[in-house]
């Protein structure tokens, strides 16, 4: 009670609870417009939302888009408590919520560790605004949905646990976290390797066994049961430069460093860790170099990747290591009191970087490229029955995923086989979405006509066709 009355009479944590529970707001805000203009996709929001209706009617989780099973995506079984809810409320808006509020009031553990590391309640403060601040905080926000952001308050609290020497939260801890997402298995492996530098070799051994083995229950076995190792497949195409198993890229790593470093895009890498390290600038004399080891794994694997989307601050690879490089910097404040200064220029800097990095220019630009579409778009979807099986352009699909099948035109489809699964059609060739083309579009909405579908066609090219 007395550490409850303390935070009400603080200020400073008044303070940025407030500009914690601002953010959330604009935040999820934010996010419902962006799909409301018809800017989310059918990868992932769409894809996970599918998912998450699927389980909360008791119907089999295989997605129509991926042929791949829910739990045997990514292995985020944090999805089956997400669908719980769906029993109540299927929203995708859900999605949306849950998202905001994990990644802004990630703030509240992040205070908590500044307060057992002894620091200041302003430092404390100007640590909250620190992660809010960072520009892939925002731009993951608005980029659909991703449950590993649920991950965030449990790395912040993991850390919370460690400090204050209650080690058995923070494995169950991991185990939240690694019910997020399979990749989340290097952060984990990556707190091994900080507590092996601080000499905890007991804690080490618990995090590394925890990761591998969870890793190998993934790969070897649920994998290959629900679907055929197509999921352990997908992450291996990343790294079809160093072999064509893990076991071989592994070989490859650790006995052939001189071939790693000649395929590492060089030019790409550092501008990636310039970008990634940017914001902490301000603070490269606090950062505690043990802390940030955790995050090396996964800084590691996204620099050997032959996908260009896990270099950037706009996908969901680079959250978990910003997050490190916060905490980083608290424990690093907390050995070095004495020389962090708070300045103007140090505030000004942060938010130079989230000028420059995040996205927030895009509602006056490219989010709003298909405001002639929002109008017709409404229109066509209360044509849909809900029991219908669609195949719509992939911008599309997020609006009308809750449904047992659904698909969107991509180029290597087979027109003639989607159109026998299919009974609804509501493209626009003229604006055909990703991984589409306007060719593709013409010839599935020509051969539907053949077939003599009927068909309706909107001013701005959107055309709904039925069987």
């Amino acid at each position: 009670m007395n550490k409850l009355t303390d935070l009400r009479n603080d200020k400073y944590f008044k303070k940025i609870f407030l500009i914690t529970t601002l953010a959330f707001f604009l935040f999820f805000i934010l996010a419902v417009t962006r799909h409301y203009l018809l800017q989310s996709n059918a990868y992932d929001l769409g894809l996970f939302d599918q998912w998450i209706w699927l389980t909360s009617k008791n119907l089999p989780s295989y997605s129509t888009m991926t042929g791949l099973h829910m739990f045997a995506d990514h292995g985020a079984w944090t999805l089956y408590i997400i669908s719980v809810i769906y029993k109540l409320i299927p929203d995708i808006n859900i999605l949306f919520l849950s998202q905001s509020l994990s990644l802004c009031f990630t703030t509240i553990p992040l205070w908590l560790l500044c307060k057992k590391n002894n620091l200041s309640s302003k430092v404390g403060f100007l640590v909250g605004t620190f992660w809010l601040l960072q520009p892939v905080v925002f731009n993951i926000n608005l980029f659909d949905f991703h449950p590993e952001v649920w991950a965030m308050p449990c790395i912040a609290f993991y850390y919370y646990f460690e400090k204050n020497k209650n080690f058995s939260i923070s494995i169950l801890l991991t185990v939240l976290i690694l019910g997020t997402r399979d990749g989340l298995v290097l952060l984990i492996f990556g707190f091994g390797l900080e507590q092996i530098l601080k000499k905890k070799f007991g804690r080490a051994l618990i995090l590394l066994l925890i990761s591998i083995l969870w890793f190998l229950f993934l790969n070897n076995l649920m994998y290959p049961i629900l679907n055929g190792d197509k999921g352990s497949v997908m992450a291996l195409a990343r790294y079809s430069n160093y072999g064509n198993s893990f076991t071989e890229i592994l070989f490859t790593l650790f006995l052939n460093p001189l071939y790693v470093l000649k395929n590492i895009k060089l030019i790409d890498s550092i501008f990636y860790l310039f970008i990634l390290f940017a914001p902490a600038f301000v603070f490269w004399k606090n950062i505690s170099f043990i802390t940030l080891i955790s995050a090396f794994p996964l800084v590691f694997s996204n620099i050997l990747s032959e996908s260009s989307s896990q270099r950037t601050l706009i996908h969901q690879y680079s959250l978990p290591i910003v997050l490190v490089i916060v905490v980083s910097v608290i424990n690093g404040l907390a050995k070095n009191k004495d020389i962090f200064i708070y300045s103007r220029k140090k505030f000004l800097w942060l938010i130079i970087c989230w000028a420059a990095l995040a996205k927030p220019l895009f509602f006056a630009g490219p989010y709003l490229s298909r405001l002639d579409s929002i109008i017709p778009a409404r229109e066509a979807f209360k044509e849909i029955p809900k029991n219908a099986n669609v195949i719509t352009t992939s911008y599309l699909v997020p609006h009308l995923s809750q449904r047992s099948f659904i698909k969107y035109p991509k180029i290597e489809n087979d027109i003639k086989s989607d159109l026998k699964e299919f009974n609804i059609l509501l493209l626009n060739p003229l604006d055909p979405g990703w991984d589409s083309s306007n060719k593709l579009q013409k010839e599935y909405i020509k051969t539907a006509k053949e077939n003599n579908w009927e068909c309706l066609k909107w001013d701005n090219g959107l055309e709904l066709c039925e069987k």
